[in-house]
């Protein structure tokens, strides 16, 4: 059984848990003899790990079609070509000034090489629609070219590939849903990708969401029919138990740590707020907000309101090879998220023997029994329980412990079963058109 799976990041190349869980779960699939994954990127850097399936840039498929119908989406584009011979002359901002003198109705010019491949800068650029038309462009052209039984995308940046694959091939579409823009967004949600998000969902012949608080936004928010979408928690990797030196901390404090990317969704200013009441308290105490995003700096500004800047540190990305080294030196790991589909950075805590306080709003909430759950908005609560957990050294390896156990069973090879038996009946159900 041949899958063609379509994500927009793959491990070491990730913003989020995103390139986490695909990485994860391919990785699980090609444990299953009957079953070989065909992963498409938009841009393959060369140092992914691909022993465990083919992995595919997007960047180095000729596209020979130019023109796709996306209903409702994306209008007709007819994508014009720049001769060949003038491509490796073309400087980027010559290019841009040409692209910006094309603006007759809907034809778009679009950067194309010398052997008619799309260019993809490989991250969420700002050209970053263009960039999904383009993919499903090749999205297209590989489904004419290659022999598979089952499409399967991930989240709305893939949505239109898959949508134009499953037109040509006429294959079963898995769309799984690891965050919707109700999540990333609130109410002020952008209605160009809820209607990316929606087309997606109504052609889909499943739905995979990551939690059940995610199929019933899908439910109630875009009417999908509940008979399609099922739940399939995510999960992490067996560990073994890594041998290192811990950290040293600043005169023994105790470190409590957010991790994940510092935007609206991951409620980052809930825990400044949980921080300084917590100061309140106790002075023995370090809190470190790592990650990028958008609310960065409007962090760094909080803590100075809140007075409470030297004792908080904002070391930015942390890549994943260090991120062991940071749970080593963290005694309370706290996720405040707002509205989190899952939130596989809880388990990777717990793995390490971090306790953790997470937010009711997520997904891993449904799942997790050796967790401290408290809304997200409530930081007097927040801060009771960080508090507890750092006066109170047995609670907290304790929870530590019982929470590294329960997390080592939350296996990928068993959500990875769970979406090949949705394969398999996709497959003997659903007829090639």
């Amino acid at each position: 059984m041949n899958i063609l799976m379509f994500g927009w990041e793959f491990p070491p190349h990730i913003s989020g848990g995103l390139g986490t869980a695909c990485y994860g779960l391919t990785k699980a699939l090609s444990g299953f003899k009957d079953v070989e994954v065909i992963f498409v990127v938009p841009k393959a850097w060369g140092d992914e790990d691909q022993s465990n399936l083919t992995l595919l840039g997007a960047g180095e498929v000729q596209v020979i079609h130019k023109q796709i119908q996306f209903d409702d989406i994306l209008s007709k584009i007819a994508y014009y070509e720049l001769k060949s011979e003038l491509i490796p002359y073309l400087g980027t901002s010559e290019f841009y000034e040409l692209k910006s003198k094309v603006t007759s109705g809907e034809k778009q010019l679009v950067e194309i090489n010398s052997d008619g491949k799309f260019i993809f800068c490989g991250y969420y650029g700002t050209n970053l629609f263009q960039e999904i038309s383009n993919y499903a462009l090749v999205a297209e052209t590989l489904a004419r070219e290659l022999d598979f039984d089952v499409i399967h995308v991930h989240d709305w940046m893939t949505f239109p590939a898959g949508i134009a694959a499953q037109r040509i091939s006429g294959k079963p579409l898995v769309v799984q849903i690891h965050s919707t823009e109700f999540d990333r967004s609130g109410k002020q949600v952008n209605p160009t990708i809820c209607n990316i998000e929606k087309e997606g969902l109504e052609l889909a012949n499943r739905v995979i969401t990551v939690s059940n608080m995610t199929r019933n936004i899908l439910i109630r928010n875009y009417q999908i029919e509940p008979d399609k979408v099922i739940t399939v928690y995510n999960a992490v990797e067996p560990v073994a138990n890594k041998v290192g030196l811990i950290p040293q901390k600043e005169s023994g404090k105790k470190v409590i740590t957010f991790l994940g990317r510092i935007t609206m969704q991951k409620g980052p200013e809930y825990f400044l707020e949980a921080a300084s009441l917590v100061l309140q308290r106790t002075k023995d105490v370090r809190f470190i907000m790592a990650g990028k995003g958008d609310l960065r700096d409007a962090m760094i500004r909080r803590a100075a309101e809140l007075n409470i800047s030297d004792f908080v540190d904002f070391p930015g990305f942390i890549p994943d090879d260090e991120v062991h080294n940071l749970f080593l030196q963290s005694d309370v790991f706290v996720m405040p998220s707002v509205s989190e589909p899952f939130g596989i950075v809880t388990l990777e805590a717990m793995q390490n023997g971090v306790p953790v306080v997470i937010s009711r709003q997520s997904g891993v909430s449904e799942i997790l029994e050796n967790a401290v759950k408290v809304d997200y908005w409530d930081v007097r609560q927040m801060a009771n329980a960080i508090t507890d957990l750092v006066n109170n050294r047995a609670k907290r390896n304790k929870l530590g412990k019982l929470g590294k156990k329960e997390a080592n069973k939350v296996l990928w090879k068993n959500s990875a079963d769970r979406i090949r038996q949705i394969y398999i009946n996709l497959s003997e159900d659903i007829a090639p058109l």
